[in-house]
């Protein structure tokens, strides 16, 4: 890379860091200024590297560093408890409404696809605009709380649940999405998470995405008839 281009990319990179909290690697960031005209102004080089990590799989794309990353035992259930310094950004990979049966959350998901919304206990048909942005990105409201499994750059997983409702996490939020954690509890493996130590950067996968949706109703209807089997059985 040109000297004039690690300059660019060292620039890119503290923006990110220091006000996402986005580790992209090196290795990303030279592929990504290549894709680019040389004469593309800094600000909008940043934000159209911000619009590409958050649609890109983390453990491709950022740093993958201790520093930046879940402890390796993370998910230890010995461990009573223990907080982590952050910011550290991990991306959803799946998502459960605990307040929900599995019937229930089926038809939360029958729902969204039919673009109907909810407004407390009513069921209201939503506008063309935001039915097509439900689709993909909208979140149903209520319930919760709602557990997340989450992945980290090292592709280490560990599932959170919400302590607190969290902005923009719920049930049709979109697989890939981003979180920042910040001095975050963890207890016997799982991570707490609250409003004042997880915040959500946004994004989408969508492969994952649409593997997850199309997958969700199939595997929720399996846990169903598993359950229903293993009642039979033990009468």
């Amino acid at each position: 890379m040109a000297s004039s281009q690690l300059g660019i990319a060292s620039q890119i990179a503290t923006q990110l860091k220091s006000t996402k909290s986005l580790n992209p690697n090196a290795a990303w960031l030279t592929a990504f200024l290549t894709t680019q005209k040389p004469t593309t102004p800094l600000p909008a080089l940043t934000s159209t590297a911000l619009f590409r990590l958050l649609a890109s799989d983390i453990t491709q794309t950022l740093e993958r560093t201790a520093n930046f990353c879940l402890p390796p035992n993370i998910d230890n259930v010995d461990v009573k408890e223990r907080r982590l310094s952050g910011p550290i950004v991990v991306q959803v990979l799946g998502i459960d409404d605990m307040s929900k049966s599995r019937w229930e959350q089926i038809e939360a998901i029958e729902a969204l696809e039919r673009g109907e919304g909810t407004k407390g206990r009513e069921i209201i048909r939503l506008p063309p605009a935001e039915e097509e942005d439900n689709a993909g990105t909208g979140v149903q409201k209520g319930g919760g709380p709602h557990k997340l499994l989450l992945q980290d750059a090292q592709g280490s997983r560990v599932y959170g649940i919400e302590l607190k409702d969290v902005e923009g996490v719920g049930l049709g939020m979109n697989i890939g999405c981003k979180l920042v954690l910040k001095a975050s509890l963890v207890a016997r493996g799982v991570l707490l998470l609250e409003p004042s130590t997880t915040s959500l950067l946004g994004g989408k996968i969508e492969v994952l995405h649409k593997a997850w949706k199309d997958n969700r109703k199939r595997d929720l209807k399996a846990a169903i008839e598993a359950n229903s089997g293993n009642a039979r059985a033990s009468n």
